[in-house]
């Protein structure tokens, strides 16, 4: 693990391993120090983490296990979770001191709770991601038409876009919601876990989807992954979690190693740094908790 689990900017590899382009001047990045997070029900803090960053323009990807924290730490950056102590910063201004319409302007989060009235259709719901870009009597304008038409290409969800919501399945449903905050067109973009209930097809897509966002847009994104492989496959650079604090992070090469798998993951496994589509893991057995 790198001293204070630190790494510069310029660090992070593409998929075909070479340095990834300097971000755009309008990137956004996502920082919190200092930090110790936790919820009412709990006597100890959740996450402690002296200092936790998501370059401008990269892609950002918390993996662990369950329970490592993960979730939690991503709430607390999108402000939808307190910290107890500590501070979370968009672009230098603390998320706290922002009003809840500007940081939806700027900052958008698929959480893995979320409920919609049945009755919605697929389009309805793309269209509640433009709440933050029209004041109270404002009418859907063309910026708000062109948006969910995008979000609902790349989502996929076209063939969809007439049903409502309460006959759709688990796996149609996370794609309607992920183009509901695609349509919001945030400079950050955090997703929790966005590949749940899809099957590989549609993970894949998801992730595509992901890259596209950053790369031609410059969107700064921070994404909860469980399968480290697409991790380290689509993401500039990784977080690992272990026990509520991140063990390491930086460039997928350098952080996916077999002493990480078998240390946070318990796995025991071969790790071939050298595939041109990042890490590639080969897992042999579960190691003893």
């Amino acid at each position: 693990m790198r001293e204070n689990g630190q790494f510069e900017r310029g660090e992070a590899e593409s998929e075909s391993g070479e340095a990834s382009t300097e971000p755009s001047i309008d990137a956004v990045e996502l920082q919190g120090e200092e930090l110790e997070i936790g919820y009412p029900t709990t006597t100890e803090p959740v996450v402690e983490c002296e200092r936790v960053l998501l370059p401008a323009g990269e892609v950002t990807a918390l993996v662990g296990p369950n329970g490592s924290g993960k979730s939690t730490l991503l709430k607390a950056m999108a402000n939808q979770l307190a910290p107890e102590s500590g501070a979370i910063r968009l672009d230098g201004q603390q998320v706290q001191s922002l009003d809840s319409k500007e940081l939806a302007r700027r900052l958008g989060l698929l959480s893995q709770e979320h409920d919609s009235p049945a009755s919605l259709t697929v389009e309805e719901l793309a269209y509640h991601g433009r709440y933050p870009h029209r004041g109270f009597f404002e009418s859907v304008g063309d910026d708000d038409r062109r948006a969910v038409e995008r979000a609902i290409e790349l989502a996929g969800v076209e063939h969809l876009r007439g049903k409502s919501m309460a006959n759709l399945s688990g796996g149609q449903k996370q794609l309607a919601w992920i183009a509901m905050v695609l349509a919001q067109e945030t400079d950050v973009l955090l997703l929790d876990e966005p590949t749940t209930y899809l099957d590989l097809h549609h993970q894949l897509r998801v992730m595509e989807v992901v890259r596209k966002l950053n790369r031609e847009d410059g969107v700064t994104v921070g994404i909860v992954l469980h399968d480290i492989g697409q991790a380290a496959r689509f993401a500039d650079n990784l977080i690992a979690m272990k026990d509520g604090a991140p063990y390491d992070w930086g460039p997928p090469r350098e952080v996916v190693t077999e002493e990480l798998l078998s240390d946070v993951f318990r796995v025991d496994a071969s790790v071939d740094a050298e595939s041109p589509t990042g890490p590639h893991i080969a897992p042999h057995r579960a190691l003893d908790e």
